[in-house]
């Protein structure tokens, strides 16, 4: 790894917060990359030289102009949730902490300006505080993950059944963003523009400005249904995720045994062989529901608004069964488990989640949530893999891509491998410009990297492109 000049950046930066003990700096290096086996292996060395933690844009802005004079890469974080490497500094140097940049700096209706430091879930106190509004979608890792951490390293959860995921035009209104140049500029970001920087992993500019739309804030109710197999748990998700008077937030079907292994404080409502859908459901619609639940037959194990307080007691609330957090309850018991991540298209969804399942069986434990892609109501997987070799894990890729069913590779750290983010010319375009040196989080990008890379693939990435279609 190339050695920099540490000591005359802290110069530079003066009065600047930084933190230098090596057992810190490495503590900061750090995300969920561990979920992935092939990450651990590739990824566990990693550490940056220097954190360095601004309060204000200025700040930024004196930080990304003193890095690019003296050659220092470097790799912004919010709170380190992000499950691929998007936060690890693989080429050392700085990594910028944007934890103090945290304030909400105004709330009006339907839409919220923050700082990217911000924690999602006490945005959604203030919001809803100050007048009964909510963030539309959020991570199961709501109470620690940061807004610009999610928008720049995330792609959907909590909410995705409404209104999709951040690849969606409208899910984000504007950012405000800082290039990595001789003299850094400022630059506002909206409509289309938005794509240069969304799940960029900060190749693309540092975020120091988000301004989001909300939606009306409910106490959510939790319910827990029981059903006797995965595929039938599945159909029941389907078919409330198409109920369109039914307001919900959450529809999560998870296989057994996963619930009764897996989620402890939730054990006494399982028995092992049951499998589960994970609901929120907004207040005012659980009588439609129950009379939706009644048809559909399945079992009511659990619902918050009805339990008294000795069986809520210690019970985490459902999203933080659901999305990502599935495998995280699932790692702290087995730590061979790993996961997935599946689209099944539309309109065939539960023809592919029933051919996935009978290929796989126990080996892959079916994991489905519920969102609205490109308009329709369809499900994306994050299956448990009860991990034996590399070999297997390619092959159970090859043969969920062979079923079509497209993979978003979890076990890959760049941008384009991972199949999340689409770079195209325009998207190369527009790094040339604010990252000229290449020291914006270097390493996650192939297309910077690699001069021949085939923009012209037919793989299926979650984020588009920039270019025109028609170009």
């Amino acid at each position: 790894m190339t050695a920099y000049d540490i000591g005359a950046l802290k110069a530079a930066l003066g009065t600047i917060k930084v933190e230098d003990h090596p057992t810190l700096v490495k503590q900061k290096s750090r995300d969920f990359f561990w979920y992935s086996p092939q990450l651990k292996r590739e990824l566990d060395h990693v550490t940056g030289d220097l954190v360095v933690s601004p309060k204000s844009e200025a700040e930024i802005v004196e930080v990304l102009r003193a890095c690019y004079r003296l050659g220092i890469p470097v790799t912004p974080r919010g709170s380190g949730t992000g499950n691929y490497g998007q936060a690890m500094p693989l080429a050392g140097g700085v990594v910028l902490s944007l934890a103090e940049m945290n304030a909400v700096k105004e709330i009006a209706p339907g839409r919220l300006v923050a700082e990217p430091g911000a924690i999602l879930q006490k945005i959604d106190r203030q919001a809803k505080a100050h007048s009964g509004q909510e963030l539309r979608v959020f991570p199961s890792t709501y109470g620690t993950a940061t807004i610009g951490g999610f928008i720049a390293g995330g792609s959907g959860g909590v909410g995705s059944i409404n209104w999709g995921g951040l690849r969606d035009i409208g899910n984000v209104i504007r950012l405000r963003v800082v290039t990595m140049e001789a003299e850094p500029r400022v630059v506002d970001l909206a409509g289309w523009e938005l794509a240069r920087v969304t799940h960029a992993y900060g190749t693309n500019g540092i975020i120091t400005e988000v301004e989001v739309p909300l939606t009306a804030a409910y106490d959510w109710v939790d319910v827990v249904v029981g059903l006797d197999d995965f595929l039938a748990a599945a159909r029941y998700g389907d078919e409330l995720g198409n109920q369109d008077g039914i307001l919900t937030k959450l529809i999560t079907p998870i296989a057994a045994p996963v619930p009764y292994d897996y989620f402890l404080r939730y054990r006494k409502f399982f028995r092992r062989e049951q499998s589960a859908v994970l609901v929120m459901v907004a207040p005012h619609a659980m009588s439609a529901f129950e009379a939706f639940n009644q048809k559909a037959r399945g079992t009511i194990l659990y619902r918050s608004d009805t339990a008294d307080d000795a069986t809520k007691a210690g019970l985490p609330p459902v999203y933080e069964l659901a999305w990502n957090h599935t495998t995280l309850r699932a790692l702290r018991i087995d730590p061979t488990i790993t996961y997935l991540q599946v689209l099944y298209p539309f309109p065939d969804q539960l023809e592919k989640v029933k051919l996935v399942t009978e290929a796989f069986g126990d080996e892959v434990p079916g994991h489905l949530e519920y969102v609205r892609f490109d308009g329709k109501v369809t499900c994306f997987g994050l299956p448990l893999l009860r991990y034996t070799t590399q070999e297997r894990l390619d092959e159970i890729m090859r043969i969920h891509e062979d079923l079509g069913c497209p993979i978003f590779n979890p076990h890959r750290y760049t941008l384009e491998e991972g199949g999340m983010k689409q770079t195209d010319r325009a998207q190369l375009d527009f790094k040339r410009q604010t990252d000229p040196r290449g020291l914006l989080n270097p390493g996650k990008m192939v297309a910077w990297e690699n001069p021949d890379f085939d923009f012209s693939t037919g793989k299926t990435y979650l984020f588009r492109g920039l270019q025109p279609a028609d170009s």
